[in-house]
Formats: structure tokens, C-alpha cells, sequence
């Protein structure tokens, strides 16, 4: 199973539709755990989700932190990651900060950090490209032609 622990909680239904789009479609399923968006100066709202996001990690687990100063792959290679890191005993789990990012303490944590690219994305429509990545690389990993590499 994939764990995606998310600060906020998806109120606008369009940003619902699209994970829920790719989420239901996924093997193995993702489970969503939704933290509360702290409060106070900027600061001290990454202190508080920092604190609950690692609170929130399964024992063990295989940790990927969204951030833009992460890793960025193409489809190919995040497809042969995912595979990696999902043939591991271990759960693997994604986080996703709130507006302020993630505080330093869960990135020190992570194992892997990764980059949807250089542009800055909403951190609720995050999970909903996120969903999409994943079910696109566990389609090239399957051969199911959902992915058509090649295109011009």
C-alpha cells in the first residue's frame, strides 16, 4: 500500500476528482491521511505540520518528501523508483507540506526527496499529479499503454 500524509484537507472538488481519478485506479491503493494546516507565523506553522507529518509515519517507512528542491525524474526512471522502493519490506510513503513547505526536520528524514519541476504548485493540486505519476509509473512498469513514450 502507498501512504500520501498531506497537510490541509481537499475542500474544492475539482482538486477531490483529480486524486480520486488516479487514486482509484492505483495498485497498490494509497491511503490519505489528511493533518490539520497549523497556525501562527510562518515558522512556527512548518514546526507544527513538521511535527504532526513525522507523528504521522508509518513504523519503518520508506519516506519521500514532496519539495522543490528535490529530485526530478522523467517518467521512465521515477517508474523504475517506484518499483524499488515498493519491492522493499518496507511501507513506502509519500508527504506533502502545507503552503509554508515542509520544515527541515521531515526533509532530514526522508530518504528521498522528489520535484514535480522547478515551477511552484499548489500543495492541494500536489496530490492530485502525484496520484497521476504514480499510477503512470506502476502502468510503464506493467506495460499497460496508458504511458505512450515515444510521442513527438
Amino acid at each position: 500500500m502507498f501512504h500520501l500524509i498531506a497537510v490541509g484537507r481537499m475542500k474544492d472538488r475539482v482538486e477531490r476528482d483529480l486524486f480520486d481519478r488516479y487514486a482509484n485506479r492505483l495498485s497498490p491503493r494509497i491511503k490519505l491521511v489528511e493533518l490539520p494546516e497549523g497556525r501562527g507565523a510562518p515558522n512556527e506553522i512548518k514546526r507544527r505540520e513538521g511535527q504532526a507529518i513525522l507523528a504521522a509515519l508509518p513504523d519503518r517507512a520508506i519516506v519521500v518528501a514532496m519539495d522543490e528542491g528535490g529530485r526530478t525524474y522523467d517518467s521512465l526512471a521515477f517508474s523504475r523508483a517506484v518499483e524499488q522502493w515498493v519491492e522493499t519490506p518496507r511501507p513506502l510513503c509519500f508527504v506533502i507540506g502545507g503552503a509554508e513547505g515542509l520544515d527541515a526536520a521531515v526533509v532530514q528524514r526522508a530518504d528521498h526527496t522528489l520535484s514535480l519541476g522547478k515551477m511552484t504548485w499548489p500543495h492541494m493540486l500536489v496530490r492530485g499529479m502525484l496520484a497521476e505519476q504514480l499510477y503512470r509509473a506502476r502502468a510503464i512498469s506493467a506495460g499497460h499503454p496508458y504511458h505512450r513514450a515515444g510521442r513527438p
